[in-house]
């Protein structure tokens, strides 16, 4: 797996955002069952810069925690065989053959907030943004209530395998 993180802020914490992202990236994939070598982009940026690509890409002009931008089109959400198919050919990268799975963008300022406002470590609130996105990037959604219940489940056995929990 390529994981890229670009700290655009400079925002600095008490644990390697590097080595949180990675780890929270890859156990979501072996999690999901996803046996793919995947690319996946990480943006850390403030309030201004995730309210510019809110209001961008989905025509909220406010600031939010966490988007997510995947790349790859689901039929089903966590069903990668779509990888082997008709979209395989704009889905990997030439130069590394891994599948370019998408962005996420997370907001420092909204990490330090919320940490502070549930009440646990700066560290787990990041861990959560970056298992919610990537379950994103597997095709997975919270618009309705059943879909939000998936995927509250999956971000809590993704943290507790991790032992990143809200103590």
């Amino acid at each position: 797996m390529t994981f890229c993180v670009e700290n655009e802020v400079d925002a600095h914490f008490d644990f390697d955002p590097d080595d949180v992202a990675r780890k929270v990236a890859e156990e979501v994939l072996k999690q999901e069952g996803c046996n793919f070598e995947v690319e996946i982009n990480l943006l850390i940026t403030d309030d201004d810069g995730i309210r510019e690509m809110n209001s961008e890409f989905r025509q909220i002009d406010n600031p939010t925690d966490v988007l997510s931008f995947p790349n790859v089109s689901y039929e089903t959400a966590g069903d990668f065989s779509v990888i082997e198919g008709e979209q395989k050919v704009d889905l990997i990268n030439p130069d590394t053959g891994e599948v370019y799975f998408g962005d996420i963008v997370i907001n420092e300022n909204r990490v330090r907030s919320q940490a502070s406002e549930y009440g646990h470590s700066e560290k787990r609130e990041f861990a959560f943004l970056v298992a919610h996105s990537m379950l994103h990037l597997c095709g997975y959604d919270h618009m309705e209530a059943d879909e939000a219940a998936v995927m509250e489940e999956k971000q809590n056995l993704v943290l507790n395998a991790l032992g990143i929990t809200r103590d």
